[in-house]
């Protein structure tokens, strides 16, 4: 029988019924749901009640577990982050900030996989911005810049030695681990291209993109602070609204996300598991073959 695909009148992301994935899922329906996943690139499934081993067996059916550093994995579960946030916390919530999942490492993971369980009644919400759309906006001009620029990805600006979690003064339950491991770097095309679908999309973001090879800090942070606020410009926006028990997928090879707060006071809990990459793809090399 075949899933039930509803898009998003964003343009991208979709709801997916019809099927159950508590079990392993057959070779006919996994392909549909991958064939939805390329085509609409967040793919959000309601009423899943997973366990923690549900969930790492649906990860595992994607590809291998990504890696995730960083942050304290839970006890018994070394591949899966629990985002908690207790209603005493002052801290900033954890993700508020644009960006696409480890994009510092050599081979970023090629999917975020969250999973719900205690949802506050107000705030909360995840937006995800399509940088494959965002791409083919731009003026022919500017794609062709873009495509041959290499950007500099780290993860010094939130988890360095005087990243934004080094500072923090206020309460957190989740272990974030910061120092000098974070503050390498790596390069990455600033135009990718999917391994999928073979669109173009722009890869970099404010929270793990410091700079362009080549060029001056300012000369970088010029492109780099129009394309993200380019990216991020409401017709390339989907809002994820949350309820319980829902599995949400997204590619990190095509898109940013942002946790946006509004639920101080309020528990929230999702459990976190990443597919692993590749190693991105530069637009300028596709075309030459």
């Amino acid at each position: 029988m075949p899933i039930n695909v509803t898009p998003q009148p964003s343009g991208f992301g979709a709801h997916v019924t019809g099927l159950n994935l508590s079990k392993p899922l057959n070779a006919a329906t996994k392909a549909e749901v991958l064939a939805a996943w390329a085509a609409h690139g967040v793919l959000a499934f309601p009423d899943q009640p997973l366990s923690l081993d549900q969930q790492e067996a649906f990860t595992l059916s994607l590809g291998n577990f990504g890696e995730d550093p960083f942050v304290k994995p839970m006890a018994g579960h070394a591949h899966i982050l629990e985002l908690r946030r207790e209603p005493h916390e002052t801290a900033p919530n954890f993700g508020s900030g644009w960006h696409s999942d480890w994009s510092f490492q050599a081979t970023p993971p090629a999917a975020t996989i969250l999973h719900s369980k205690v949802i506050p009644p107000v705030g909360g919400d995840t937006l995800f911005a399509d940088c494959t759309a965002a791409f083919a906006a731009l003026s022919p001009a500017m794609q062709a810049l873009c495509e041959n620029l290499n950007a500099v990805h780290s993860a010094k600006l939130p988890y360095g030695r005087n990243g934004a979690y080094a500072k923090e003064t206020g309460t957190r339950t989740m272990q974030i681990i910061t120092g000098e491991a974070a503050e390498s770097t790596q390069l990455h095309p600033l135009v990718r291209v999917h391994p999928v679908t073979g669109k173009k999309a722009l890869f970099c973001s404010p929270t793990y993109t410091i700079g362009l090879e080549g060029m001056t800090q300012d000369e970088g942070y010029a492109i780099l602070g129009f394309l993200f606020k380019h990216i991020t410009q409401p017709q390339f926006i989907y809002r994820h609204k949350w309820s319980p028990d829902t599995l949400l997928i997204w590619d990190n090879r095509r898109m940013l996300h942002f946790a946006e707060g509004g639920y101080d006071g309020h528990l929230r809990l999702l459990h976190r598991t990443t597919v692993a990459g590749e190693v991105p793809i530069a637009a300028r090399k596709a075309t030459a073959a």
